[in-house]
């Protein structure tokens, strides 16, 4: 049994792992755990536009997208992609730019002058319904059914799968060099991002595109300069995981 003082990171480390899809085959389960979420659950997406079981769309090709997956059960439990702009076409618009573009605050983004080959979007981060953190929480993607009989130290590493999944998104976004990142996210998540010290700016207006949300922008450095130490621990894990066997390269998009 693991011991009182146990960290986040320590149980994390042990209860999961998390692996860049580089592969069709961890591919294909990132897209099955995005198919529960996004069209099972909550309709986002319709069952019809997703064969197979799998939710997939254009911006795959050129996203590096991650798996979590739960160690004891050898189970998907969460994802998230990268989608930067295209190497041969950075003018090229990214998932929150074609699908909310009225909800930008375009004067804004004009003013911070972005290099456009550094700009990236982190997007489809999804937990699955059986790591949810509260029994009966239907509401939220990020909220557990306790059938896969979890043990006290895993329930209390349940609620940072989100909070991991866009870990292992900066670790990504700081190894390809994609540092100025924007995100559409539901209101929840940057408040809890904001208690560990990662604060978003807010770069537009609310908008109804799979539930309520609204762009923000961070850089990669002011992550990674105002994370809690708890939180800078759990991400040196994730990052270690991630790049201990796979060189900058080889995940470049």
């Amino acid at each position: 049994m693991a011991d009182a003082k146990t960290t986040i990171a320590e149980n994390f480390e042990r209860f999961f792992r998390v692996d860049i899809a580089d592969d069709d085959h961890l591919l294909d389960k990132v897209q099955h755990v995005r198919y529960r979420v996004y069209c099972e659950e909550f309709g986002f997406e319709p069952l019809e536009r997703c064969p197979g079981q799998r939710e997939k769309d254009d911006f795959d090709s050129q996203s590096i997208n991650c798996l979590i997956t739960h160690l004891p059960s050898d189970s998907p439990a969460g994802c998230v992609r990268m989608v930067p702009t295209l190497p041969g076409d950075p003018g090229a618009v990214l998932p929150f730019e074609k699908f909310c573009g009225d909800s930008l605050d375009q004067q804004l983004l004009d003013s911070m002058a972005l290099d456009r080959t550094t700009v990236c979007e982190i997007s489809r981060l999804a937990v699955d319904r059986d790591f949810r953190r509260r029994s009966g929480e239907h509401e939220t993607r990020f909220g557990s059914p306790t059938h896969l009989g979890f043990s006290e130290e895993e329930k209390r590493t349940l609620p940072f799968i989100a909070v991991s999944a866009y870990l292992a998104a900066t670790a990504i976004t700081a190894h390809t060099g994609r540092t100025n990142v924007f995100a559409m996210m539901e209101p929840f998540l940057p408040r809890l991002l904001k208690r560990a010290g990662i604060r978003f700016t807010r770069v537009g207006e609310d908008i109804d595109y799979h539930g309520l949300r609204a762009p923000y922008f961070i850089t990669t450095q002011s992550a990674l300069d105002g994370m809690s130490r708890e939180l800078k621990d759990l991400y040196n894990v994730i990052e270690r995981e991630l790049y201990g066997h796979h060189d900058q390269a080889s995940t470049q998009p």
